[in-house]
């Protein structure tokens, strides 16, 4: 290294790369606060549209069938057009999806802009777990993929207290619906202005952070696979494509099944009025974006002191995975609000831990391959999506309670325990 670039390197490096995945951890917030928006207005429309609890189910899947077919396009789009087009047309389109919801009039019209919404939001994580590959170092890239998920949580938290103070304001779902997809309009014009699809395209980034970057992405560039297929389908080869997917699937059936259901059992099972729900999801997935701070925190933290990517992530994930599975097989058997809320906070706390599955793509994918591994993942972890909201709605229509629905999301806890200790995170896959 020349002195005159050592001296760059040494100068204070800016932190746009930092800026990004904030924009984006308010994206993915936004993201689900307009999912979670049909959770809890729910109890109303129900009774507007006069529906059962399993045609309540079937449109809490539906967004998850065009949100899962899309992931795959969507990270190939990704990876063709960049991340910022990608990302800034479908926050404009789904923010159109979601105010028109305000306009229907039966369960029918309904589901149509549900299918909308999935298909519009579907290409957000893979050009985010591909911007994370553009502007992270390996060592920062657990902190990159848990402040992409976080949104998450922390949208499911807002969302569900935004929504019922909206709803509560105008006396209106309607309205509560039109202002959010307006507001996520707005963010999607943000995030064009703000989101570059390269550290040297940004005014912001100073050269001591573009050579920073650089310099880190030249050396994990010598040390990827000097010979690759190119075929996409050869992915399908690697045993660690197969389990990151299933993996994701598990995390995303206790997730999406408690995002979908959480506020109505509350309702149904503890008495919860609109208000109570709204602060008891906030609490709950609250913690969950606490916790996904922390598993990313965690990983980083473990990596730079020297922690191999198997012995950090097999570890953190498979202790995650332990505590999940334990808290909500014990929600099944609680009796009191208080408690439950506290174990559905411990459940989430860890659960969210799993934000560093959208590392995976950057730790076992070459750099032109990590959005389509994105998009398959999220393909995985949203056939569950799809599956769960179904399976829980037949499930409390036949059964009348929600004891079978807590063992399922165990049962997803044992799965994510064994996909996560068995994929290797240390190899790039030669593809």
């Amino acid at each position: 290294m020349s002195t005159s670039t050592k001296t760059i390197t040494d100068q204070g490096k800016t932190a746009v790369r930092w800026k990004i995945f904030f924009v984006l951890l308010v994206l993915v917030a936004i993201n689900y606060i307009d999912r979670a928006s049909l959770s809890v207005a729910m109890p109303l429309i129900s009774k507007d549209f006069d529906i059962d609890p399993a045609i309540q189910g079937l449109l809490f899947s539906s967004f998850f069938w065009t949100y899962a077919l899309m992931q795959v396009p969507g990270g190939m789009l990704a990876d063709r057009f960049k991340p910022r087009i990608v990302i800034t047309v479908a926050a404009v389109c789904w923010g159109a999806c979601q105010a028109i919801a305000g306009l229907c009039t039966n369960g029918t019209t309904l589901l149509l802009t549900r299918f909308g919404l999935g298909a519009a939001e579907a290409p957000i994580y893979p050009s985010g777990g591909k911007l994370n590959r553009i502007w992270m170092t390996r060592h920062e890239r657990g902190r990159g993929a848990t402040l992409l998920d976080g949104g998450a949580p922390l949208g499911a938290a807002l969302g569900a207290l935004l929504i019922a103070s909206l709803i509560g304001a105008f006396g209106s779902w309607r309205i509560a619906f039109a202002i959010a997809g307006v507001g996520t309009v707005l963010a999607g014009l943000f995030a064009w202005y703000f989101i570059r699809n390269d550290p040297r395209e940004h005014p912001g980034v100073n050269e001591a952070e573009a050579l920073y970057i650089e310099r880190a992405h030249e050396i994990e560039a010598a040390e990827e696979p000097t010979e690759v297929s190119g075929r996409r389908l050869d992915l399908f080869k690697y045993r660690s494509v197969w389990l990151m997917c299933a993996g994701y699937m598990c995390a995303n059936i206790v997730f999406y099944g408690l995002l979908t259901w959480m506020p109505n059992y509350l309702s149904k099972v503890h008495g919860f009025n609109i208000q109570q729900m709204g602060g008891a999801s906030f609490i709950i997935f609250g913690s969950g974006f606490v916790g996904e701070l922390v598993g990313g925190f965690l990983s980083d933290k473990w990596k730079t002191a020297g922690g191999s990517p198997n012995k950090v992530m097999r570890t953190l994930l498979g202790f995650a995975a332990i505590i999940v599975t334990a808290a909500v097989f014990s929600v099944a058997y609680s009796t009191g609000p208080v408690l439950t809320v506290v174990l559905l906070s411990i459940t989430l706390f860890f659960q969210r831990w799993t934000g560093l599955y959208w590392s995976i793509p950057s730790l076992i994918g070459t750099r032109d391959k990590v959005g389509l591994l994105g998009g398959l993942m999220n393909l995985g972890g949203n056939i569950g999506g799809v599956l769960v909201p179904l399976a829980v709605g037949i499930i409390v229509q036949l059964t009348g309670s929600y004891f079978l629905a807590m063992m399922v999301f165990a049962g997803a806890g044992v799965g994510l325990l064994l996909c996560s200790i068995c994929i290797d995170f240390g190899n790039k896959i030669p593809v």
